[in-house]
């Protein structure tokens, strides 16, 4: 069952990059259904699953990998994960630069960013990996989940430590990374992809591969699916039941948050691996759309995200003068504004249709590579 096994993982990753294309790239950000809108502070909906969804399945890809990285000297080790770390992290550096770096606008330039906390994660997680296996790995996860909880009560400024300005992370990013150097979207100096809350985002690294460290040699065991069904859904219950103590957050990816996610990103490749299982057993192949879907999609994964960031800021510099106005908008804004925004009276529908059409461009680029078996390996 090889194939299934490498399908099941595929799609998992390629429809968790999809979704984040989905959710990032809407035609007004204005206009949104609740289920793809982040929560405003506590609380979840669909879209915040993606991102751990999408850090859970690099834990997976890393079970996959420690065989043969084992196998490798130390010095061997060291060259590669300084390569991947330094690549992957310079890669979201750079689009956040572009195209400002152009003319040299970069003193505000943020550090962090989603790929950067990718390449962190996935830094820390080789390396307890590298050092004592699975039993580190799922010992380190529970110290950060536990440590990060601590942490947040002990240098919690305020009344709530789970607050904005009462959080930590919210200070420690200013000192270190500076002020200049952060995310806005607050309307204040924070960073949702900051350090403090890069810790528990490694246990989430280090859940994926536990879980695929151990569920990969004992999935076909008679009562495999239910036994692994029933342990997502206690994470799921643990950080429901924990979120009366420490709140679900994924904008401070609190420990709650990542039980919460990691349960149901298990659900999730679990139920994955069985629907193409039971396919493969009734037509002898996964379904066609399936593998050229969201396989390509997964096959690519980092590649086509990175695209997915360096295509629209690359577009907008093109500049198009409005009707009757002096003022000019940006290619893709304009495009929605012509051609989606008027199609639809819901302008949710609109936004969500242009959305839509994105993801199609970036599968037809995704589906392309994969036809050719060009993928990226960063």
């Amino acid at each position: 069952m090889t194939t299934v096994r490498d399908d099941s993982l595929d799609v998992f990753r390629g429809a968790t990059v999809a979704a984040m294309i989905l959710v990032n790239n809407p035609g007004t950000w204005a206009h949104l259904y609740a289920p793809l809108a982040h929560a405003g502070w506590h609380g979840w909906t669909l879209t915040d699953l993606v991102f751990p969804f999408f850090l859970f399945a690099v834990g997976n890809a890393l079970a996959l990998t420690t065989s043969a990285s084992q196998q490798v000297s130390d010095a061997e080790f060291r060259r590669r994960w300084l390569q991947r770390t330094l690549l992957i992290f310079g890669i979201g550096l750079l689009l956040n630069a572009w195209p400002r770096v152009l003319w040299g606008d970069i003193d505000a330039l943020r550090v962090m960013g989603v790929l950067q906390r990718i390449a962190l994660c996935w830094a820390i997680a080789a390396l307890v990996i590298r050092a004592g296996g699975v039993r580190a790995a799922l010992g380190t996860a529970v110290v950060l989940l536990v440590g990060y909880w601590l942490a947040c009560i002990a240098w919690g400024r305020g009344a709530d430590p789970y607050s904005l300005e009462g959080f930590f992370g919210t200070h420690l990013d200013r000192w270190v990374l500076g002020e200049t150097h952060l995310y806005r979207g607050e309307g204040v100096p924070f960073d949702p992809e900051g350090l403090g809350s890069t810790l528990p985002a490694v246990a989430q690294v280090l859940l994926g591969y536990v879980v695929a460290a151990y569920w990969l040699p004992r999935r076909e065991s008679a009562g495999a699916t239910l036994q692994w069904v029933g342990l997502g859904a206690a994470l799921v219950v643990l950080g429901l039941v924990g979120s009366l103590i420490m709140p679900i957050n994924k904008k401070i990816w609190t420990s709650t948050y990542v039980l919460l996610t990691t349960g149901l990103a298990t659900i999730t490749l679990v139920a994955t691996w069985q629907l193409l299982r039971q396919h493969a057993a009734s037509r002898g192949t996964p379904p066609g759309w399936v593998r050229r879907g969201f396989t390509a999609f997964g096959r690519n994964a980092l590649l086509i995200f990175a695209l997915s960031g360096l295509i629209p800021r690359t577009l907008a510099l093109i500049r198009i003068e409005e009707a009757d106005s002096t003022q000019s908008i940006g290619l893709l804004p304009w495009t929605y504004a012509e051609f989606f925004s008027p199609s639809f009276t819901d302008p949710r529908m609109s936004s969500l249709a242009y959305a839509l059409a994105t993801l199609a461009v970036y599968w037809f680029i995704a589906a392309a590579l994969h036809r050719r078996g060009w993928y990226f390996k960063a």
